[in-house]
C-alpha cells in the first residue's frame, strides 16, 4: 500500500461486503482490520475483494475464537473463520484511536476477523524486508512500458504512417492493468479513482488521434506509482528498525543450570535469561544479580548509558555495556516496550487527524466537481462558442488528469506519519495525529510536580530535635521506627535516611495510619506520631515555638513532618524532593516558544512556591484533585492546554486537558495512559513535543499549497491550452512525489530550541 487513497478505496470495497461492521485499514502497518456485525461475514469473500483491488492479503489469525451470540449454539466462530488468537494479552488492534473514527470492536456480539500483512511482534521473526525497488512488479510494470514505447517510438520513425496504430498497441498494452483495476474499483465502490480517470483520459486521447501522448501519460502514471512506493517504503523502515533492535536469540538458563540458546520470541514471563556485555537485551525484565551501564538509546533516545543494578527494571533491546547480567522475564515478546512502542505508532499512524478527515472530505467532493468541470470544458466552447470539438475534448481530457486528488489526500498523513515515527526514534510517543496536532497548539502547559517537576524520590535534608537531652539521631530513628511499615514515599525517605546512617531503628507496635496526614505507633514505650503540621496541631500539641522553624524549612522548599512523643514535640523531619536536572531549561524553552507553564500540586504553598521560585514557573499549591480539575477548565476556556504527570496520580487531569503527556520510561502506565508519553523522562521532551508538532504543522501547510498550487496552475494552463495530457498526469504524479518527499524530511526531525526565554503570563 502507497499511499491514503489506497486506504480509502479498501475501506469502500470492503465494507460493501455482507456482515461487515467496522473496518480499519493501517497505512503504516499495511493491515486490515474488520469487525463483522453478523455471521454473515465470510473471510475468504474478503480475501476475494482485497485481492480483486491488486493486494495481496495474508490472513495471520488461524484458530477459531469464542464470541458470544452469534455462531453456533456455543458462541464459537466457524473453524474456517480464521478470526482466532491467542487472548492470553490484550492486542492493540483497535485502541487508542482518540479521534473516535475507527471504534475498533464496536460491536460486542460481533466476529472479528482480521486479513492483514501483520509486523511481527518484536522479538518474533519480523517480516522480510521488501526487495529493492528495482525488483518490484511496478518497477517491472515500468520497464516494460518504456520498452513500449520505445520500440513504439523507434517503428514510428521507420514507419511514419503506421505511428498511431504503433502507439496505440503500445497504449492498449499498457493501460490493461490500470483499466482492469479500474473496473474492479468501480465495482466496489469507487468510481472516481485516479485508475478510471487516467483509463478515461487515455482512451479519449485514442480518440482524438493523441495515441502517443496517451501512451505517455500511462508510462508517467506507472513511474508515479514506483515512487509513491519507494516512498512508502522509506517511511515504514523506521517502524521496521525498531523490531530489529530485538536479537533474535537468548541465552536462556536451563532447570539444570545450564544456558541454552534460544528464540527471543519463546522468552516467557519468569524465565531467567543472560546477557552478555555487547548484548542486546531480549525482553523487559529486572535485573537478579549483575551490576552494568545500559545503552538504552535505541529505544528511549537517551544518550547517557544508564547504570542499572539489582531489583532494577530494564527494557528490549537495550545494549549492556559491561558486566554480564541475569534478568528475570516480566513481559512477553508480544508485550515488550518495544513491541508496544511499534504497534502505538502504528496505531497513531491510522487515526485520522482532524484536518486528515477535512481534507479527505474535501477530495470526495473535489473528485467529481472536477469530472463535472472536464465534460462542461469539453461541451460548452463547442457548443455555445463555436469552439473546436477536438481541440476541447483533449483540454477536457487534460482536466480528467488533474480531477484526481492522489497529492492532496496523501498530504496530511504522510507528514503525520513521518513526525509520529521522528518523535518515537527520540523518545517522544504520541498516540495518534489528533494529539500531535493540538500539541503544537498549546496555550499554556500544566505540569504536576512529585515525580513531574522532580525527580519523585525525596530525601531528608535536615533533622530538628524539640527536647532536651535528644539528638537528631533519635529523632530519625523513632520517626523510621513509626513509618516502618508505611509505603508512602515522604515514609521512605525516612526509613532510608535512618537506614543510611546505618541507626538502631527500634521495633514499632499497635502501628496505624491516618491518611494523608499522619502515622502513629507504640515505639519503646512511648506513643510516637509522625506527620504534617497540620495533624500535630489537631493532636493538640503546641506549635506557636517552632512554627518560625516550620515556616523557614518550607519556604526552602522542604515538605516538613512533625514528630510527636506522647503529644508533645519531638523534632522535626524535614525533606526536600529536588527538581529534575532539566526541569529549569524545560520550563524556559517552553516559554521561549510562546507557551505559558504552570505547577499544580497538592504541596503546601511554601513548598510550591519554592520550587517555583526556581524553576521560573507559575503555580497554584494545596490542591485537591477537584481543584485540579478546575484550575485545567479554567486553563482550557483560553485556548489548548497540555498537562502533565506521571500518569498515575494526575490521570483525570491528564484526561480533562486537551492533551495529557505522562512523564514515564517506558512504563505501562506512561504508555497507556495519556494521549503522548516522555521515554526520556525529561521536562525539555514536552518543549520538543510542541516543536515537533509545530514543525509537522508547518509540513501540512505546505504539502497542501503544493498539491493545490500546482493543480490550480495546470487547470489555468490546460483550459489555456498551454498545457496538455502528458504535463496534466505529470502534474498529479509530481504533486504526489513531492509531497511524499517533502514528508520524508521530517524523519530527519531534530529538536532545535530556543534558549532565550521570553516571558508568558499565566493569569492568576
Amino acid at each position: 500500500m502507497d499511499c491514503a487513497s489506497c486506504v480509502a478505496k479498501l475501506e469502500r470495497a470492503v465494507e460493501r461486503l455482507p456482515g461487515v461492521g467496522t473496518v480499519q485499514v493501517n497505512l503504516m502497518a499495511e493491515r486490515l482490520t474488520i469487525t463483522g456485525a453478523s455471521a454473515a461475514l465470510v473471510p475468504e469473500a474478503v480475501e476475494r475483494q482485497v485481492t480483486a483491488l491488486g493486494f495481496h492479503p495474508t490472513r495471520l489469525l488461524a484458530a477459531p475464537v469464542t464470541v458470544p451470540g452469534i455462531a453456533g449454539e456455543e458462541g464459537a466462530c466457524r473453524p474456517d473463520c480464521g478470526c482466532g488468537h491467542d487472548h492470553g494479552h490484550r492486542h492493540d488492534h483497535a485502541h487508542h484511536h482518540h479521534d473516535h473514527d475507527h471504534h475498533g470492536h464496536a460491536h460486542r456480539d460481533a466476529a472479528a476477523v482480521h486479513t492483514h500483512a501483520h509486523a511481527a511482534a518484536a522479538g518474533e521473526a519480523m517480516p522480510a524486508m521488501d526487495a529493492p525497488w528495482w525488483r518490484s512488479g511496478k518497477a517491472g510494470l515500468v520497464a516494460v512500458l518504456g520498452g513500449l514505447i520505445a520500440v513504439a517510438w523507434g517503428l514510428a520513425q521507420v514507419f511514419p504512417d503506421a505511428a498511431y496504430w504503433v502507439y496505440l498497441v503500445a497504449t492498449l498494452v499498457a493501460l490493461f492493468p490500470f483499466g482492469r483495476r479500474a473496473l474492479r474499483l468501480a465495482r466496489a465502490g469507487s468510481p472516481f479513482s485516479i485508475e478510471m480517470l487516467m483509463s478515461l483520459a487515455a482512451l479519449g486521447a485514442v480518440a482524438i488521434g493523441a495515441a502517443g501522448e496517451a501512451a505517455v501519460v500511462v508510462l508517467l502514471f506507472a513511474l508515479g506509482e514506483l515512487l509513491e512506493s519507494v516512498a512508502a517504503g522509506r517511511a515504514r523502515a523506521g517502524i521496521r528498525a525498531l523490531g530489529a533492535l530485538i536479537p533474535r536469540t537468548a541465552r536462556r538458563e536451563t532447570l539444570d543450570g545450564g544456558i541454552a540458546e534460544v528464540p527471543a520470541a519463546s522468552l516467557r514471563v519468569g524465565d531467567v535469561v543472560q546477557v552478555r556485555p555487547g548484548d542486546r537485551l531480549p525482553c523487559d525484565g529486572e535485573i537478579l544479580e549483575g551490576r552494568s551501564a545500559l545503552d538504552e538509546s535505541p529505544v528511549t533516545g537517551e544518550s547517557v548509558p544508564v547504570a542499572r543494578g539489582p531489583g532494577d527494571p530494564v527494557i528490549a533491546g537495550s545494549i549492556n555495556a559491561e558486566g554480564v547480567l541475569r534478568v528475570r522475564v516480566t513481559r512477553a515478546a508480544a508485550d515488550n516496550t518495544v513491541a508496544r512502542i511499534i504497534r502505538l505508532v502504528e496505531e497513531a499512524a491510522a487515526a485520522r487527524a482532524p484536518t486528515q478527515r477535512f481534507i479527505e472530505r474535501f477530495a470526495r467532493i473535489w473528485t467529481p466537481a472536477a469530472l463535472g468541470a472536464s465534460l462542461l470544458v469539453m461541451l460548452v466552447p463547442p457548443l455555445l462558442l463555436d469552439g473546436d470539438w477536438w481541440g476541447w475534448a483533449y483540454r477536457g481530457l487534460a482536466l480528467l488528469l488533474i480531477a484526481c486528488p492522489c497529492a492532496l489526500v496523501i498530504s496530511v498523513p504522510a507528514a503525520l506519519a513521518s513526525g509520529l515515527s521522528a518523535g518515537a526514534r527520540r523518545g517522544l510517543l504520541v498516540k495518534g495525529g489528533a494529539a500531535l496536532e493540538t500539541i503544537g497548539a498549546a496555550r499554556h502547559v500544566a505540569f504536576d510536580k512529585t515525580g513531574t517537576l522532580t525527580a519523585g524520590t525525596p530525601r531528608v535534608t535536615e533533622v530538628v530535635p524539640l527536647q532536651p537531652g535528644v539528638d537528631a539521631a533519635g529523632v530519625l530513628a523513632f520517626a523510621a521506627a513509626a513509618e516502618a511499615g508505611s509505603s508512602h514515599p515522604l515514609a521512605r525517605a525516612i526509613t532510608a535516611a535512618a537506614s543510611g546512617q546505618h541507626l538502631e531503628v527500634p521495633p514499632a507496635t499497635q502501628a496505624r495510619a491516618v491518611p494523608g496526614l499522619a502515622v502513629e505507633a507504640l515505639v519503646a514505650g512511648r506513643r510516637i506520631l509522625v506527620g504534617s503540621p497540620r495533624a500535630a496541631a489537631e493532636a493538640g500539641a503546641g506549635l506557636d515555638a517552632v512554627a518560625p522553624r516550620i515556616a523557614a524549612l518550607q519556604e526552602a522548599g522542604n515538605t516538613v513532618a512533625v514528630v510527636l512523643a506522647d503529644g508533645a514535640p519531638f523534632g522535626l523531619v524535614a525533606m526536600r524532593d529536588e527538581p529534575r536536572a532539566d526541569a529549569a531549561s524545560g520550563v524556559a524553552a517552553l516559554q521561549a516558544l510562546g507557551v505559558g507553564a504552570l505547577m499544580l500540586t497538592g504541596d503546601n504553598s511554601r513548598t510550591g512556591q519554592a520550587i517555583a521560585a526556581r524553576l521560573g514557573l507559575a503555580v497554584r499549591a494545596e490542591l485537591l484533585p477537584g481543584d485540579k480539575l478546575r484550575e485545567i477548565a479554567a486553563l482550557r476556556a483560553e485556548g489548548v492546554v497540555v498537562m502533565v504527570g506521571d500518569g498515575i496520580n494526575d490521570a483525570p487531569a491528564l484526561a480533562a486537558a486537551s492533551v495529557g503527556v505522562a512523564m514515564g520510561g517506558g512504563t505501562d502506565v506512561a504508555l497507556e495512559t495519556a494521549d503522548a508519553a516522555l521515554l526520556r523522562e525529561r521536562v525539555v521532551g514536552v518543549a520538543e513535543l510542541v516543536a515537533l508538532s509545530r514543525a509537522t504543522l508547518a509540513t501540512i501547510r505546505q504539502n497542501v499549497a503544493l498539491a493545490l498550487g500546482l493543480k490550480a496552475a495546470f487547470l489555468v494552463t490546460t483550459v489555456a491550452g498551454i498545457t496538455g495530457l502528458w504535463p496534466a498526469i505529470l502534474a498529479d504524479t509530481g504533486a504526489t512525489v513531492l509531497v511524499t518527499l517533502n514528508a520524508l524530511r521530517l524523519l530527519r526531525w531534530r529538536p532545535s530550541l530556543p534558549h532565550q526565554p521570553r516571558p508568558v503570563t499565566v493569569p492568576a
